[in-house]
């Protein structure tokens, strides 16, 4: 899939994952914040997935809410969370980077 794609093409970079939808208030609410966030860690690459608009990848990736945010390496997931966590969203990038 397109997704695996964009995992692999990272190589050793940390993928950070935002699985989100357009009726989703809090996905609304802390996109402005994981798009400075794609500003402020160049290293690192931000993904977003639409669940609605990827439907197979959400299940693949067994997204159950939204906001859900999942962190790859080398094409591993190496964490994830839910939620609208601005604090939790940069430290876990931090801990993983």
């Amino acid at each position: 899939t397109a997704f695996q794609e964009a995992l692999d093409a990272a190589g050793d970079k940390l993928v950070v994952v935002d699985f989100s939808a357009t009726w989703c208030g809090p996905c609304k609410m802390i996109k402005p914040f994981f798009h400075s966030l794609s500003e402020k860690y160049s290293n690192v690459i931000f993904l977003e997935v639409d669940v609605d608009d990827c439907q197979d990848v959400a299940s693949e990736c067994e997204v159950k809410c939204m906001p859900t945010f999942q962190f790859f390496k080398k094409g591993q997931k190496v964490g994830e969370f839910s939620g609208a966590n601005k604090e939790k969203l940069e430290a876990t990038i931090n801990e993983l980077v």
